[in-house]
């Protein structure tokens, strides 16, 4: 036969897990707004039901329910909808990077403008025009010096600067690997955490929105993959255990973080390799648009080295062209031309160092050699070199010079193909960032929609959990005045 207090225990039952409940949503009002969390829920389970399978049972119809208990509070989280949201993010770290990298560049060149190198370049062709029409005017002669300099600051200007940023790439490269090394060892510390938890029978969902936190970060950086690892004890079948984290380079899966241990990840720059658990991979091996990382060294080892190379190529054939033409003229001194830019014997860094030998207005060489002092041919002949056209790296007319580095057109054209080719790859590390954040976002949004506490949903859920929690205090006092009847209105009869 069935206890008579029976309803008294599920009724009790009943309270203490709507109150659970009501305590989960509780949690997950308070965290409304805290970066990461996980919206809770409990798990409600019926207890076993009476009278148990046995030979010994009371012959009752049926089984009788007990009650209900709270089994376990889990988070609410899709993993699959992790993974992707942590390969987009990877690929935004990389276009966000790479695209601050070239527009960086780009207030650098600051083209087209009236600040840039092309003006100053032009401003210094027209210079020469003026001369060639007022050759022994010292005014006129001075411009073409004054502009001369200003050519040759700009260039290193622009070297100087590019340079800098380079430098600075090398710094935020070196603080990248850091604070990578640093979430690695943020991630193991976590898994420490959780292997103390999961064999009691809990789910420590604070530390598992944690280590999400610390994966999303660190998903930016560089491309991880995870592997789920378990506890054993007593650990729930939804523990989610402890995470090994890979980094993909070079197509191989190299450790990061093996449960509570984490490895560094260190970067050569003289040997321009990182190394991972013992084994040495090249920068590239991270892959393009594999994260922040991926873009810096992008950054460093390419579009900024390259940028300076084009500007020493430029810089270099301009000053060796322009002072060819001027040795071929004769000054107000009749005496013959002498080189008007001094860029040394080797291109590599000649943005760097370009600059105005002369120093007095009777220096420069208007005069073709022979003629009069005031006549300007030589001056016009300066003022052409921009449009030689250079072929197979000779250029018309200098073939003296031997072979250019620039290979083909002419000098002007040479420089707004650099600029096009840097608003180019601008444009598609922009445009890339832009799509990448927009999929970001949406799937962002199907994350949250899943994961992130609605508001109106818990006040819900409080209302329910609220009168479930009233009804079962009712059944008490239910349960109570049957037992009174039982207990004080019963074997009364010939009293």
């Amino acid at each position: 036969m069935r206890s008579t207090f029976m309803g008294l225990e599920t009724a009790k039952r009943g309270m203490y897990t709507q109150q659970s409940a009501i305590y989960v949503t509780g949690n997950n009002i308070a965290n409304k707004n805290t970066l990461g969390y996980s919206r809770q829920r409990v798990n409600f389970e019926s207890t076993t039901p009476y009278p148990s399978a046995s030979l010994n049972r009371p012959h009752i119809p049926g089984q009788l329910g007990t009650g209900v208990q709270d089994g376990s509070i889990q988070r609410i989280r899709d993993s699959f909808i992790d993974g992707q949201y942590r390969g987009e993010n990877n690929k935004l770290g990389y276009y966000e990077s790479l695209a601050g990298s070239l527009k960086q560049m780009e207030e650098i060149m600051n083209e087209p403008s009236d600040n840039g190198l092309s003006k100053a370049m032009a401003q210094f062709w027209q210079s020469l025009q003026d001369l060639t029409t007022n050759a022994e005017n010292e005014g006129a002669r001075r411009v073409v010096i004054q502009r001369g300099h200003s050519v040759a600051e700009t260039f290193q200007y622009l070297h100087s600067s590019l340079t800098t940023i380079k430098n600075d790439l090398k710094k935020e490269m070196d603080l990248s690997v850091t604070k990578i090394n640093a979430l690695a060892q943020d991630l193991a510390a976590v898994n420490s955490q959780i292997s103390e938890v999961e064999p009691h029978g809990y789910l420590p969902n604070e530390l598992y929105d944690e280590r999400d936190r610390i994966l999303d970060e660190l998903s930016k950086m560089v491309p991880i993959e995870t592997e789920s690892i378990q506890y054993g004890g007593n650990s729930l079948p939804m523990a989610e255990g402890g995470k090994n984290v890979y980094i993909t380079l070079g197509g191989e899966k190299v450790l990061l973080v093996q449960d509570k241990n984490a490895q560094q990840l260190k970067w050569d720059d003289a040997k321009e390799n990182l190394s991972l658990n013992g084994k040495s991979f090249s920068h590239t091996s991270l892959g393009e648009g594999k994260g922040t990382l991926s873009a810096l060294f992008r950054s460093y080892e390419v579009e900024y080295p390259e940028m300076l190379d084009q500007l020493d190529q430029y810089a270099f054939t301009f000053a060796k062209a322009f002072n060819e033409v001027h040795k071929n003229g004769q000054d107000l001194n009749d005496d013959p031309g002498k080189d008007f830019f001094d860029v040394g014997t080797s291109y590599e860094g000649a943005a760097g160092r370009i600059s105005v030998l002369l120093k007095e207005p009777s220096e420069v060489a208007a005069a073709l050699q022979g003629m009069e002092s005031g006549n300007g041919d030589n001056a016009q002949a300066l003022a052409d070199v921009k449009d030689l056209v250079i072929k197979d790296g000779i250029m018309e007319g200098l073939e003296s010079l031997g072979t250019l580095q620039i290979k083909s057109g002419t000098l002007q054209s040479f420089y707004e193909g650099i600029i096009g080719e840097m608003a180019v790859k601008g444009q598609q590390a922009n445009r890339l960032e832009y799509n990448t954040t927009v999929l970001l976002d949406s799937i962002g949004k199907t994350r949250s929609s899943i994961s992130e506490v609605s508001l109106d949903e818990e006040f819900s859920n409080l209302i329910q959990f609220q009168h479930a929690y009233s009804a079962s205090a009712r059944m008490i006092s239910v349960v109570d005045e049957m037992l009174d009847k039982i207990i004080n209105g019963m074997g009364t009869v010939g009293r």
